[in-house]
């Protein structure tokens, strides 16, 4: 049995079309599908629908959380339940080809992968500014990270038990699914495809909000920018210091006098401007720290079917 987890915020719209069009693929699959919708928290009538396909479906179930608790929140809740053989993740806005799952499900039982994932090869659709900053995202987190994170890989993708039960493993608070999933290691296959458009609804990721999950990725799993503040500190102590050494070599050898208020000013504004830049990238860490020790549950479920 393949079991699919689809989280879903405001999907009311896209459900009914991607029910239907992975149910095309299991009819031409011997593989049973078990759907395990997550409903974060949605605004519209996303949980009728869901309740809708529960009571005509068997193969269907959903969790409803109480609130919005984001999409890795998602993930987690349905993998924690899935109970297939093998687990697949897709969104509901058909930009994961459900016909994949055929390729798929056909490498992973030959036995050779432990993952068969999904990568774009184009971004056709998306504003230019959204596809450079993802491609620079990519760039700098492959430098920065021993865990290294596919260009344009999507968290589609059809995993084994093992594989599952090796994520399930890591309980922690501040979650980035891409880089779990890289990080947990197993041999994986990636396959292919033109970027796809949503086939109804509208897509909950802003710009900022894509720019505030990669850098949640960033400190997830890289210790760079704590590096950067340390080299910013020893920069800025090192201007300072050569600072002093000028300027007490122009006044007892040439009896000029200090500048002015002009250059001590910028150059306070300087080094105050790198300290709080340093200081920001430490309190970052130190709030995710906060957050992991106090013990909080990643999601609460309000009811499930």
């Amino acid at each position: 049995m393949i079991s699919i987890i689809v989280p879903a915020y405001n999907e009311e719209k896209s459900i009914p079309i991607f029910f239907e069009e992975t149910e095309k693929i299991r009819h031409q699959m011997t593989e049973q599908f078990e759907y395990i919708f997550v409903n974060d928290g949605s605004k519209d009538k996303t949980l009728s629908v869901l309740k809708t396909l529960y009571q005509t479906n068997d193969n269907v179930h959903y969790i409803d959380f109480s609130r919005n608790f984001g999409k890795e929140a998602a993930l987690l809740a349905g993998l924690t339940q899935a109970k297939g053989e093998f687990v697949a993740v897709m969104d509901a806005d058909l930009q994961d080809p459900p016909e994949m799952l055929i390729e798929m499900h056909k490498l992973l039982t030959s036995g050779e992968y432990d993952v068969v994932g999904t990568r774009r090869v184009s971004r056709e659709g998306e504003p230019p500014i959204r596809s450079l900053f993802a491609r620079l995202f990519y760039v700098m987190i492959n430098k920065i990270s021993s865990t290294e994170m596919v260009d344009g890989a999507r968290d589609f993708r059809l995993m084994t038990r093992q594989v599952v039960a090796s994520i399930l493993e890591l309980r922690e608070y501040n979650r980035f699914s891409k880089g779990i999933f890289s990080w947990v290691g197993y041999k994986t296959k990636y396959l292919e495809y033109q970027n796809r458009q949503r086939v109804a609804g509208e897509t909950s990721w802003s710009f900022w909000s894509l720019l505030k999950y990669s850098i949640e990725g960033i400190i997830n799993f890289s210790n760079a920018p704590l590096q950067l503040a340390t080299y910013a500190g020893i920069l800025s102590s090192l201007t300072a210091i050569i600072s002093i050494v000028i300027i007490v070599i122009r006044t007892f050898l040439f009896g000029d006098a200090v500048s002015g208020w002009p250059s001590l000013v910028s150059i306070i504004l300087l080094i105050g401007g790198i300290q709080l830049f340093s200081l920001g990238i430490i309190g970052q860490y130190i709030g995710k720290i906060y957050l992991e020790t106090k013990k909080r549950p990643i999601y609460i479920i309000k009811d499930q079917k």
